[in-house]
């Protein structure tokens, strides 16, 4: 009899283990999308293309937003709390970046980032973590070239230009576009003393025409004037600003980045406005593709690739 317990203890301990195994490889995929400004088209349709990838591949998706470095942490418990594996965050705040690999790794959750890299103490990139974004140089030398060759088909005297940088340098991802804006201007012939920096406070419209009302009032010379930022609502805050001081259309060129519904309505407008054009990024590779690449790394337990980087952009609408 002893013998025979011994036998069916051990098979039961058998069967348990096995129905454990069994459970860890049918437990399903669940992964977190955490963004910075929920409200922004731009972060919606990631959320969009996300939950897309999410239906085709069968893992579930939390979407969450973060708007400051505490919502961040927090965002992160509440994924390890739903027992995700997982998640793709854009940071308000890219020097959070120890904390929030720290956080992750203390959670044994696999996390990758999207749209702004984060940095390390020494605001060096954080290249230990997966990372899909833009060339912001390149999108930034876009809109400077695209504006340049607008004044010159006006027939501006470049020198005579007043060019608002919508600046917001808290962020790297915006400093790399302004600053690379300016230098295709400065490169086709407006005066770097003409290059007007307008910091704002937040990336929207409203701190943008806040800012952009500033730089105006004090360099009332200019006759013909510029825009440019992080975004199309960076821009479209400047154009605002100009109208209010009724400076008229033909002498105002913005143009923005994104191609947000924000940039297209203004496109509809019966009467054209000095919002120009817009630079447009697709957020589909942004939401769809990270997800997916998440989704893979936990389901394969492999390595995730660090060179999903994306240096597509194209060139902006014209009416």
């Amino acid at each position: 009899m002893k013998r025979i317990s011994l036998i069916v203890s051990s098979l039961l301990s058998i069967g348990i283990l096995f129905n454990s195994v069994l459970a860890a490889a049918v437990e399903p995929i669940k992964i977190g999308f955490v963004v910075k400004q929920p409200e922004e088209p731009w972060f919606q349709d990631e959320w969009k293309f996300a939950e897309i990838a999410s239906k085709e591949k069968g893992f579930t998706l939390v979407k969450i937003a973060a708007q400051s470095g505490e919502k961040v942490m927090s965002a992160i418990d509440n994924l390890a709390a739903q027992k995700a594996q997982g998640f793709v965050i854009c940071t308000p705040d890219v020097k959070l970046g120890p904390s929030i690999v720290a956080k992750a790794k203390a959670h044994g959750l696999k996390m990758m980032t999207v749209d702004d890299r984060l940095v390390d103490g020494s605001g060096k990139p954080i290249t230990s973590v997966p990372y899909m974004g833009i060339s912001a140089s390149n999108i930034g030398k876009q809109a400077g070239d695209s504006i340049a060759a607008e004044a010159i088909r006006r027939g501006w005297d470049l020198k005579e230009v007043g060019a608002i940088d919508v600046s917001f340098d808290q962020l790297a991802t915006s400093h790399d576009r302004t600053a690379a804006a300016a230098e295709a201007l400065v490169a086709a012939g407006v005066p770097r003393a003409n290059i007007i920096n307008a910091p704002q406070a937040k990336p929207d419209t409203e701190n943008a025409f806040n800012a952009a009302n500033i730089a105006l009032t004090k360099n009332s010379q200019f006759k013909h004037w510029v825009a440019f930022g992080l975004n199309d609502e960076a821009v479209l805050g400047a154009v605002r600003a100009t109208e209010g001081r009724g400076i008229k259309a033909d002498n105002m060129i913005g143009v923005g980045v994104g191609g947000s519904d924000s940039a297209l309505n203004e496109f509809r407008k019966p009467a054209p406005t000095g919002f120009f054009g817009t630079v447009i990024i697709s957020p589909k590779r942004h939401g769809q593709e990270t997800s997916e690449l998440v989704y893979e790394w936990v389901k394969t337990g492999g390595a995730a690739s660090i060179d999903a980087y994306q240096r597509l952009a194209r060139y902006p609408q014209r009416r």
